[in-house]
């Protein structure tokens, strides 16, 4: 639907066009009573043909865009050499040249609709003087007829070329408001999630953390105690859930972006490396162009492969690499740890440490990318997310 406040404008040209074209067809059809009746016979199926051929002017909508301006040519051509008999004719069929001349101007390459609107006036001068004899009035008349024509075509030109200018701004504005009401989604969700984790970590994980050192004292105060056993497996649970929710706690909490997204990759591989132990590489363009909810599942993403390396790999060198190029984007974990069968995780198997596998193959399935995981018992581990263009 177009949005331009020059619509009705448009609409209402395009009805007085065609009420006009009617009314000068009828003004045609009531004077053929008056001619020859070979005259008359003739003007009456030159007129039938000229309407038909004008209803005929939806079709060109119908034809590809590129074949559209040949189309528009061909039906003025066919209308014009319909009117040239009709004018020979009846000579009233003169006064459709007026309505003709809009159809020109539109239709026609500016020049060209220019050029059509003289040869339609010459033929129409000629046309009268022919049945009322040459006059100042057969002349000065198409002539004026003509000029006001080329006027109005030029201002009709420009309100078109206004509408579309419009138009393609409220276009632009529309999108920028709804990128604009996205990024307050994307920030009031992002305050939220931080709400959340600031609470999680206040409470339930300071209270879990105050479980686990109570029962670690309860044990230390009795090793051979009764009961044991069960507190043993009370503060080996509460160990497990503390390190449930920080990880919640993790995924919860916003990503650093201001910097962009080579930035926090840089800050996160200096977080991860441990002097002596582990090096960890990181290889980022200077800029990337991706929307902030990619930019912080890649992140995400980072962090997650980064916390197998750091938990299971028992690697030593480990690099991040994101690059884009072309029409794909693409983020690279990889370590010369221990590695694993990936069959066996993604079988369920492998425990504990499948489940980051497991958040980052959900991640890209919502960002639309390809995940591939390449890994072998003591061969390390890489891990590739492939983002193209066409999925953002």
């Amino acid at each position: 639907m177009s949005h331009s406040a020059l619509t009705p404008v448009f609409v209402g040209l395009r009805v007085g066009l065609h009420v006009l074209i009617a009314g000068l067809l009828v003004l045609v059809l009531v004077r053929l009573p008056a001619l020859a009746p070979q005259a008359a016979v003739a003007g009456l199926v030159l007129a039938v043909l000229f309407a038909l051929v004008y209803l005929t002017s939806p079709l060109i909508r119908v034809v590809p865009p590129q074949s559209r301006g040949r189309a528009g040519i061909v039906w003025i051509s066919a209308l014009g050499l319909v009117w040239v008999g009709l004018v020979i004719v009846v000579p009233e069929a003169a006064y459709l040249a007026f309505p003709l001349f809009f159809l020109c101007l539109h239709l026609l390459p500016r020049w060209v609709g220019s050029v059509a609107v003289v040869a339609l006036t010459a033929v129409a001068i000629v046309a009268l003087s022919l049945h009322q004899g040459f006059s100042a009035g057969v002349v000065i008349g198409p002539l004026i007829g003509a000029g006001v024509a080329i006027l109005l075509g030029l201002g009709y030109r420009a309100l078109a070329r206004e509408a579309v200018e419009r138009e393609a701004l409220l276009t632009e504005l529309m999108a920028t408001r709804d990128r604009l009401a996205a990024t307050e989604r994307e920030q009031g969700a992002l305050a939220e999630r931080g709400r959340l984790a600031r609470d999680i970590h206040d409470t339930v994980a300071q209270g879990l953390s105050s479980i686990q050192m109570l029962l670690h004292a309860a044990e230390r105060a009795a090793p051979d105690g009764p009961g044991i056993e069960q507190i043993r497996l009370a503060r080996t649970t509460a160990a497990d859930s503390l390190a449930e929710t920080r990880h919640i706690i993790r995924e919860l909490t916003p990503p650093s972006l201001d910097g962009g997204l080579g930035e926090a990759l840089q800050r996160l591989g200096a977080a991860q490396a441990v002097p002596g132990s582990l090096r960890v590489d990181v290889e980022t363009p200077a800029a990337i162009d991706l929307p902030m909810d990619v930019q912080t599942a890649f992140l995400r993403i980072a962090q997650g492969a980064m916390a197998n390396v750091r938990t299971h790999s028992g690697a030593t060198h480990a690099r991040i690499l994101l690059r884009s190029g072309g029409d794909e984007t693409v983020l690279r974990i990889a370590d010369d740890g221990v590695g694993f069968d990936p069959a066996t995780v993604g079988a369920g198997a492998g425990g504990n440490d499948s489940f980051g596998l497991r958040a980052i193959a959900e991640r890209v399935a919502q960002l639309g990318g390809d995940l591939s995981v390449e890994s072998a018992p003591g061969q390390g581990t890489s891990v590739t997310v492939t983002l193209r263009k066409d999925a953002t």
